[in-house]
Parts: C-alpha cells; sequence; structure tokens
C-alpha cells in the first residue's frame, strides 16, 4: 500500500510501498497524483527502471512532451530514445562530454533556477527524473516550492504582480550566460513565448509564482525594471526556507510539478559518469488562458 510521508516544512513527499517498474492500479496512479497535488514534488528510492518502464509509469499521469523546441543535440547524435531527455554528461559513444562540447555548455543551463519547458507556449506539467549512474561529488538537484513562495509574498507585491505577464525564451536563460552560437533554425525554434507570472493550480486553486531563468522580460515594463524584479522574486523563492536539496543515490527516482516549482542541478565532478534519464509531461493549456 503507498504511503507518502512529508520530508520537508512546506512540500516534498517521500513514496514507499509501490514498485514503479510494473503496472499501477487505478488507486495507484490515484494515490501518487494526490500526492503530488499535495507535495509537488515526490520522491522513491530503489527504482531500478529501464527506459521503457519509466515511459510507462509516466504515461499514467499525461501525454509525454516531444522533445522539439528544447535541445540542440542533433537527432544522429541522441543517445536515449524518443521520450527520454537526457540530462547526463555521456555522449551517444559513452565517452564523456569535453569541456568545450556544445551539448555541455547548453546543459550547463540546468544548473539556473528554472521550470521545465516555461520556454514552450504550453509549458510542461510533470518531470520525472531517473538516476542510472550518481556522481560522486555534487550534482544535488535543489527544488523551490512557488507556492510557498507566493503566499510569503506582502500584500502590495501581490497586487503589483498580478495579471503580469512575461517573455520566457531558451535564448534568455543560455544568452545569460555567454551562449549565443545559435542557428538560424534554432532561433526560430526558440523564439520567446508569454508566460503569467502568477498561476493558479487547476486542481487546488492555490497560487504560485512562475519564475524561470527563461523569464527575460515582462510585457509593458521596461527590460532592466522586468529583470530586477524577476530577480528580486526569485531571490525571495530561493531562500532556504522554501528549498529542498535532493542527494542522489542509485535508483532514486523524483516527480515533480512544474507548474508550482523550481529546480536546478548543482555542479558535479565531470570527470566522472552521471546519468540521468528524464521524462517529462506535456501541459494542457496556455497559462495565458487562465483567468
Amino acid at each position: 500500500m503507498i504511503a507518502i510521508r512529508q520530508i520537508h516544512p512546506v512540500f516534498v513527499g517521500e513514496v514507499s510501498g509501490v514498485d514503479i517498474s510494473k503496472p499501477l492500479s487505478p488507486e495507484e496512479v490515484a494515490a501518487i497524483d494526490d500526492g503530488m497535488n499535495r507535495h509537488a514534488v515526490l520522491v522513491f528510492h530503489d527504482q531500478s527502471l529501464t527506459d521503457e518502464q519509466q515511459i510507462a509509469f509516466t504515461v499514467n499521469f499525461g501525454t509525454l512532451e516531444t522533445a522539439r523546441g528544447g535541445n540542440i543535440t542533433k537527432p544522429e547524435e541522441r543517445r536515449l530514445q524518443p521520450g527520454m531527455a537526457d540530462v547526463s554528461n555521456i555522449r551517444k559513444d559513452g565517452a564523456l562530454h569535453e569541456r568545450e562540447s556544445r551539448q555541455r555548455l547548453f546543459n550547463l543551463g540546468n544548473m539556473l533556477w528554472h521550470s521545465d519547458s516555461s520556454y514552450r507556449a504550453v509549458p510542461a506539467k510533470y518531470s520525472l527524473l531517473s538516476a542510472r549512474v550518481v556522481n560522486p561529488r555534487g550534482g544535488n538537484t535543489e527544488f523551490a516550492d512557488m507556492r510557498a513562495a507566493y503566499e510569503a509574498l506582502d500584500a502590495a507585491t501581490k497586487a503589483e504582480i498580478e495579471g503580469l505577464i512575461c517573455e520566457h525564451s531558451l535564448l534568455y536563460s543560455r544568452g545569460s550566460l555567454g551562449q549565443e552560437d545559435f542557428t538560424d533554425d534554432e532561433r526560430a525554434m526558440f523564439k520567446p513565448v508569454r508566460q503569467r507570472l502568477v498561476r493558479t493550480h487547476p486542481v487546488t486553486g492555490r497560487k504560485s509564482l512562475y519564475l524561470s531563468s527563461h523569464a527575460g522580460k515582462i510585457i509593458g515594463m521596461p527590460t532592466p525594471e522586468a529583470r530586477v524584479l524577476l530577480r528580486d522574486l526569485t531571490e525571495h523563492a530561493t531562500q532556504p526556507a522554501f528549498v529542498y536539496a535532493h542527494v542522489w543515490r542509485p535508483g532514486d527516482f523524483v516527480m515533480w510539478d512544474n507548474q508550482r516549482t523550481m529546480h536546478r542541478v548543482r555542479r558535479y565532478d565531470e570527470s566522472q559518469p552521471r546519468d540521468m534519464r528524464r521524462t517529462t509531461l506535456a501541459g494542457s493549456a496556455p497559462t495565458t488562458a487562465q483567468v
């Protein structure tokens, strides 16, 4: 029987009593979905998965997001099958990415606070990450509860940001790290999209901040002013009271709700392999359609 124990003062549940490599019953799916609604991040230990099993578990909760729109990796260089996002430091031939590798430099953006696929017109719902090979030093993933962060804002700030619309793009997040060598096709693929700064969860009704390193503008606001506001809000949302740091061990599996959290990976020893495989669920509607 599934049990979920909260392991952080404001969010994150640790799940026991289920083997996610096997088909789930409707009751188990409902229990996990309810846990996501309550905790926004769920941690499963000792889950040995194949890619096929990870995909099968993922689609219990929605539709897989397509790879198009968020990656510079050429199809012939992909290490994993369609439906799997590779957030590892390993090439298709099994060697580690070289320091100046374009893929490695692009993936360093994952070390910035972000929400997966906020650069898509319809952003992601859940992300699910499986630890196949854990790096011996560093590589923790930190999560920030954007519901608790919103609720801790003063009334004046809540009134100021209500209804604001941001522009999100991978060109902004990667550009902030100095990466600007994008092809015309990539620039078209990463064209900015609009997202609400404050989101309302469709099930719980709780409001949350919707921030990301991909957010670079606020509609109707001078860009320098917008970026100062976004930085202030990000500093507020990522203070220790709202952050959980997951220390990975082999077989860990973590799923999180991109509608209500931000996350980032921390630096690690890149002379050693780190094999992390992510599946992502597509969202159902643009955030600007919310009322």
